[in-house]
């Protein structure tokens, strides 16, 4: 006993601990007074901050102040943000911000505040972004803004600032992000700046930036992004920006820059080029541009020569602007022949106003394309005419892609400030949205629509909401920006679930406010305009009076809980100390009463032992159907004829009782097409079993190797819906679960085929959750783990680091892809796939390693299902593709088979179901290419619908 009375002891003192802690914390002297002289600088007339005037900042929870939710080193609390966004408010920034020193946001974004910045902000030594965007600042920029060491983001666009960028600025040594457009400042851009090894977005455009463009800024290691529209440089466009081989964007509209255009083509993934309005005179370059390319925008320039071949064969090219030159000659057809245009894709020619004279070829434009020809001698000719009407112009007013979910129900039925949620599944469900201003600052594309499944995507996978959850207009505006109004609907889950709780809201806000969304490569950095609180969630942040400071009796409550609190925690160690002595008298199986425990989940069946026997003839050998880590794998079959696979972990493994439980926990709640479904469990007999839907046509490794059971092998179409079902169903893990899932054992016999053919991913005992949020709201990237997997499908990044994130599932899926087009194992006699792969795609030989067994495949299919399979398997995690991209590309890639192989891939399914075994699982689905069989789950994971073939 004396070990309880210790332990005791030691309960009681954490309790007066928490006593003492209750009653003493409060905010650090300095800070509160710098609060003070910061309102004083401002003018408030709507009052947002009249609860600073009472009592603590951090304990009474003023307005816009987020303290750390703990006492640092000084038994202080700091302030850690200050989050002002969209307050009406006036006034000047007070110099007092700089005694905020443990600040690491500090977000004015949208009011009204006038005169400059103050120096001493330069003095914040922990903040990580400054966002003064969308105010009236006046003044220069401070050079001590150039030493500040942690800073991620700099914002002052949309102010009046003048005077040059400071050289202090070549400092910000981890400064990511450079937002400086629509100013007033002037002089040269630094050469300096190309010393930053993290800048990823320059956005300089109108300003009046002059002197010429600094070759020196091709050194920028990682730049995505350079955005210096409307300035008024000299000179040419320097040769060694085509050394930018990480630049999605250049955009130099309107900088009076003259010369040649520099040849792009060695820029890999460049996605958007405007040159236009400047005084650029030769020839444009006949060189094949990147395939990801959406717009190239050349107009208004002195540009001679003919239309290059080389814009033809461009995968993904919307917008093609050549107005306003001196070119000749006729615009190859073949810029829209060679193109595939799915339903929400358009291509739009602008060539008004040069001297064309036709067009070489046919005549017939697909709908997908618009062609506009006013202005040139080709409009001469009558059979022009329909391409030579006035000049189009730019749609900007709100749209929205079309929904009928609500077309059916009752007419001004829900409350105020609820309306219906357009993507719910539950019909007519009135709900309160959360209302969010939102922009994409310089986004990638020209053509919303053909995105707009992308988007979604990216955005409620960044948010980790369900994609159903979002409703959205938008428009474009100057800049181009393109601006949403975004509604985010809670998830109706049953009577009084038509509202998001208190923590919720919060957590929402916070990716936004605190940029924790991943900026997108083709979607660009964001910025919020508002976040608005109607009934019932505007009591939720503090921003009125009502929020004041805590009254007397609430700290006696403080008190009270505390001392409550106490009590709790001291009588819980005494009762957890009693269980632990007892335990030394009662020897108990822990393995079955964890499992026990844990088990009673509802839509998953328990199991007798007696019934896993006579379902597998007593484990017979000839009832067995594979064998892994965990143990051996059964084909069983119960009474009533449903067929079965039964896993049964074998006596000391290693990894049987915790696969055990993750597989139940994680299974139990995954419902999606092309995940296997788990049927029910045994945890009988010291027997551990799962019982699984019966997948007769094996895994996927057994199709791919030379073997008796499988002798025929899959042929192109067939491994193209492999891939893309396997990657549905790790999307859905990764998007849609809830909480998201990280697989961590994806390979090529964890992918299972029923008797359609159609793929399953299975084995989840290695799986864990995704990370959540920590006491400071913080998602992190990663979940830090100890290594498991299969060599060969191991991410290095993982493997090195130990940090498992959903890229490595990418990396293993894209291992998968490379087994799918050559046969070839992971590791075969010490050769890796991956890097034998990638030496035959780098010297042009990549046909050579196909898999000879496939039999005839579409060359242009092939290259594009590899280059994807290469980028999913890039060494670093950033260069690789989510899996959302993922399935986005290989559904393209699907859109590109040759009807006759299309077809021929699910009349050989249907005649090899004849042939195999008549025994099929009781959970078999239909299979997913056929349109009538969108089920809901596919409709959630997917980005563009699912494939109809043709």
């Amino acid at each position: 006993m004396s070990e309880l009375r210790f332990l005791w002891f030691k309960a009681a003192w954490v309790s007066i601990l928490l006593l003492v802690v209750a009653d003493s914390q409060s905010t650090h002297p300095a800070e509160v007074t710098a609060l003070q002289l910061i309102k004083d600088s401002f003018i408030d007339e709507q009052n947002k901050l009249d609860n600073w005037k009472h009592g603590d900042p951090c304990v009474s929870n003023w307005t816009g102040v987020l303290c750390f939710n703990r006492t640092l080193d000084d038994n202080y609390l700091h302030v850690r943000e200050l989050q002002l966004l969209s307050m009406n408010l006036a006034g000047t920034l007070s110099p007092a911000l700089g005694r905020l020193s443990y600040l690491q946001i500090l977000d004015v974004m949208w009011n009204n505040i006038t005169g400059s910045i103050p120096k001493e902000i330069g003095e914040l030594t922990n903040l990580v972004l400054l966002l003064l965007n969308g105010n009236e600042l006046t003044g220069s920029l401070p050079s001590e803004l150039g030493y500040l060491p942690k800073l991620d983001r700099i914002q002052i666009d949309q102010n009046d600032i003048s005077g040059e960028i400071p050289a202090s600025f070549a400092n910000l040594n981890k400064t990511k992000h450079f937002h400086m457009n629509n100013n007033s400042l002037s002089g040269q851009i630094p050469p300096e700046l190309s010393r930053l090894p993290s800048l990823v977005h320059l956005l300089l455009d109108n300003n009046n930036l002059s002197g010429y463009l600094p070759p020196q800024l091709s050194q920028l290691p990682n730049l995505l992004i350079l955005q210096l529209d409307n300035n008024h440089f000299e000179g040419s466009i320097p040769s060694t920006y085509s050394n930018m081989l990480q630049l999605l964007k250049m955009s130099l509209r309107n900088c009076t820059l003259q010369g040649p255009i520099p040849d792009l083509s060695s820029i890999p993934h460049l996605a958007y080029i405007d040159l236009s309005d400047n005084n650029l005179n030769g020839t444009i370059p006949d060189v094949k541009l990147s395939d990801d390319i959406t717009t190239i925008d050349l107009s208004s320039n002195r540009l001679t020569g003919n239309i290059p071949p080389s814009f033809s064969g461009l995968p993904n090219l919307q917008r093609l602007s050549l107005f306003n030159n001196s070119l000749n000659g006729s615009i190859p057809s073949n810029i829209w022949q060679n193109r595939t245009f799915n339903s929400t894709e358009h291509l739009t020619l602008e060539m008004q106003n040069n001297n064309i004279s036709g067009i070489s070829g046919s005549l017939n434009l697909p709908p997908n394309v618009t062609l506009s020809l006013r202005g040139n001698p080709a409009c001469s000719n009558a059979s022009m005419a329909q391409f030579c009407q006035s000049s189009m112009t730019l749609v900007n007013h709100l749209q929205s892609i079309p929904s009928n979910s609500t077309d059916n129900c009752p007419p001004q039925s829900c409350p105020t400030n609820y309306e219906y949620a357009p993507g719910s599944p539950s019909p007519c469900f009135c709900a309160a949205p959360l209302l969010i201003g939102y922009r994409l600052k310089s986004p990638g594309i020209s053509d919303f629509p053909a995105y707009f499944y992308s988007f979604e995507v990216y955005l409620t996978s960044g948010l980790q909401i369900n994609h159903f959850q979002l409703d959205l207009t938008y428009a474009w505006q100057n800049g181009p920006r393109l601006a949403m109004n975004l509604k985010i609907f809670p998830v109706f889950t049953g009577p009084g679930s038509n509202t998001f709780n208190k923590s919720e809201v919060l957590r929402i806000r916070s990716m936004f406010t605190q940029w924790q969304i991943p900026d997108s490569e083709i979607f660009g950095p964001y910025e919020l305009l508002n976040f608005t609180l109607l009934d019932p969630y505007k009591d939720f942040i503090p921003t009125s009076p009502s929020s004041s400071g805590i009254s007397k009796g609430a700290v006696a409550g403080i008190v009270v809980g505390a001392i409550v609190g106490a009590v709790l925690l001291s009588a819980f160690v005494s009762l957890y100390i009693l269980r632990l002595n007892r335990k030394k008298y009662h020897v108990i199986s822990r393995r079955r009463h964890v499992s026990r425990a844990s088990l009673k989940i509802e839509g998953v069946k328990s199991f007798s032992y007696e019934e896993m026997k006579h379902a597998t003839n007593n484990f017979d050998v000839g009832s067995e159907v594979g064998q892994g880590g965990y143990g051996k794998v059964y084909k069983g079959v119960f009474n009533d004829g449903t067929v079965v696979a039964i896993k049964r972990a074998q006596e000391g493994s290693l990894q049987g009782e915790k696969e055990f439980l993750t597989e139940i926990e994680l299974l139990s709640r995954l419902h999606h097409r092309n995940l296997v479904s788990l049927l029910g469990f045994c945890d009988e007999e010291g027997e551990q079993m799962l019982v699984y839907e019966f997948m007769p046509n094996g895994t996927l490794r057994e199709h791919l190797s030379v073997t008796e059971k499988y002798k025929e092998s899959l042929s192109f179409a067939m491994r193209l819906r492999i891939a893309l079902a396997s990657a549905k169903g790790i999307l859905y893990l990764h998007t849609e679960a809830n909480p998201p899932i990280f697989h961590r054992d994806i390979k090529a016999t964890n992918i299972l085929l029923d008797s359609n053919f159609n793929a399953k991913v299975a084995d989840f005992g290695l799986s864990r959750l995704a990370p959540v949020a920590d006491m400071e709201g913080i998602v992190p990237g990663h979940v830090s783990t100890v290594v498991k997997g299969t060599p060969g499908y191991l991410d290095p990044e993982y493997f090195l680091t130990h940090k498992l994130t959903d890229k490595s599932d990418v990396y293993s899926l894209g291992v998968v892809f490379l087994e799918l087009l050559t046969g070839m194992h992971p590791i075969t006699h010490g050769k890796n796939i991956v890097r034998e792969v990638n030496i035959a795609y780098r010297s042009g030989m990549i046909f050579s390693v196909i898999d000879s067994r496939m039999g005839s495949y579409p060359s242009e299919c092939v290259e594009k299902f590899i280059t994807l399979a290469l980028k999913c398997c890039r060494e670093e995690t950033d260069e690789r593709p989510s899996m959302a991209e993922v399935v986005r590309e290989l559904e393209n890639v699907w859109q590109m088979i040759p009807e006759s192989d299309s077809q021929t891939s699910v009349s050989i399914d249907t005649e090899r179901n004849k042939n195999s075994s008549s025994e099929s699982s009781s959970a078999t689905t239909k299979n997913p290419y056929v349109s009538s069989d969108i089920s809901g789950s596919d409709l959630v994971s997917g980005v563009i619908p699912t494939i109809t073939p043709r």
